[in-house]
């Protein structure tokens, strides 16, 4: 996707917006549940901490997007900082792994649209979903921008809607001393009671509901003052993290912690007892606006390292071949198959080895994190503070990766990882090698 048609549009607001469009998604409306299973009432910090290192690594990488602005974003960072093969290893690790996780965005849109249409067959359900999200990206920046400012205002909506209607629960609780408030104080008295290792454990579910931060500093470049780039990720981050932390808190006060089901959202847990007339439904309907906007955020960020990519000759040239589309046909149909891929692989693999491969492909998102942290300290001049502050980042991080070896479907995860960085590493050192000899891609 080129820039060129909407290059200095966005006001600092604007990205602010996008960036909530882009990140609250199925990861916090869905994969809360799994956090709070694992770190039990004291979940809330797991997502202070997951919440600290975003900041840090959107900071760092906004400051290298106002000191060189670049719509290859990290890749190219990367690339300036340790050589081609850093860039051309980050790109095609983000690209793989984004692909992943779209199709388990996929495989969850399906599912969720089963309350509505229970004889839909899912993959039919899936391929709606690939082919509308296809169309928003044929939009272009303009088209992309509109729809993520609608649906992270519905998103947004749909959060402060269940606060309002926590509180009220709970201030009507309190009115009529009633057994409403018994989760409380049961949570309260239990809060650390999965220990420092359940916070452990929880980091990287907590982390997952950050995701999308980088499709931000892709974006850097379409700011009318790419200064204000550090402000948009500072409101957005901060609105979206008391959000969330309201949310949770809230959910922990209405039901008791083990009473969560990890395939249910916990906000739709945490109001099932009250029978409130239609929730079920809207709050579906918001599961499916939260999966299906991440997902085309995804998109866009895929369809732009693709297009960088290729440019810089560490893809075929052939994809960033430009016509009278908004976005280069052959990198479009690129991003078609790659998604018809993902979905043959989401029906036809087992569960759990789907599950293996999707955490894997988390786990890669979260490696390109720390290497943003590591191009940071390389290309720029940092204070005394800023060499803490990226420490902090850096190990926040490793420290979220070593607690997917605390069990077993996540440590098979991050075994699968190792073994697509090892693979991307394979390539990466073929193609330098042809590179070298005057051959490209």
């Amino acid at each position: 996707m080129t820039s060129k048609t909407s290059k200095g549009k966005l006001s600092w607001w604007q990205l602010s917006l996008l960036g909530i469009g882009c990140t609250l998604g199925t990861g916090f409306f869905l994969g809360t549940s799994m956090a709070i299973h694992k770190s039990g009432p004291a979940v809330v910090i797991p997502f202070l901490l997951a919440a600290i290192a975003t900041y840090i690594v959107y900071d760092a990488l906004v400051k290298m997007s106002v000191d060189n602005p670049d719509k290859g974003s990290f890749r190219t960072y990367a690339k300036q900082a340790f050589g081609k093969w850093a860039g051309y290893s980050n790109g095609w690790i983000y690209l793989i792994s984004e692909m992943l996780i779209m199709g388990s965005q996929l495989m969850a849109l399906g599912i969720f649209t089963k309350l509505w249409f229970p004889t839909l067959p899912l993959w039919v359900s899936a391929s709606i979903y690939a082919a509308l999200a296809l169309v928003v990206i044929l939009t272009g920046m303009k088209g992309f921008e509109k729809f993520q400012n609608i649906f992270g205002a519905l998103k947004a909506a749909a959060v402060v809607m269940f606060i309002i209607v926590a509180v009220v629960l709970i201030i009507k609780g309190f009115n009529s001393e009633s057994t409403t408030l018994d989760a409380l104080h049961a949570n309260y008295e239990e809060f650390f009671s999965q220990g420092l290792k359940g916070i452990w454990l929880g980091l990287l579910y907590a982390f997952y509901a950050f995701g999308g931060i980088e499709v931000m500093g892709l974006m850097v470049i379409d700011l009318k003052n790419p200064k204000e780039a550090p402000k948009a990720g500072k409101v957005m981050l901060i609105a979206i993290t008391v959000i969330f932390i309201m949310a949770i808190m809230l959910a922990l006060a209405l039901v008791s912690w083990q009473d969560f089901n990890i395939e249910e959202s916990p906000f739709i847990t945490a109001l099932n007892g009250y029978h409130i007339p239609f929730f079920a439904d809207i709050f579906n309907g918001v599961l499916i606006i939260a999966g299906f906007s991440t997902m085309v955020a995804s998109l866009y960020a895929v369809i732009t390292i693709l297009i960088t990519l290729a440019e810089d000759h560490d893809a075929p040239t052939a994809l960033a071949k430009k016509g009278k589309m908004k976005v280069p046909l052959p990198a479009f149909l690129f991003l078609a198959s790659g998604l018809i891929i993902t979905i043959v692989i989401g029906f036809l693999m087992p569960e759990k080895i789907f599950e293996y491969l999707v955490t894997a492909a988390g786990l890669m998102l979260i490696y390109n994190w720390l290497f943003i942290l590591v191009t940071y300290r390389k290309l720029m001049e940092l204070s005394k503070w800023e060499h803490v502050k990226n420490g902090i980042g850096m190990l926040l991080i490793v420290v979220t990766v070593s607690g997917t070896l605390g069990e077993k479907t996540s440590r098979l995860g991050f075994f699968v990882s190792l073994l697509f960085i090892i693979i991307i590493g394979i390539a990466t050192w073929i193609v330098m090698k042809r590179q070298k000899h005057g051959k490209h891609v």
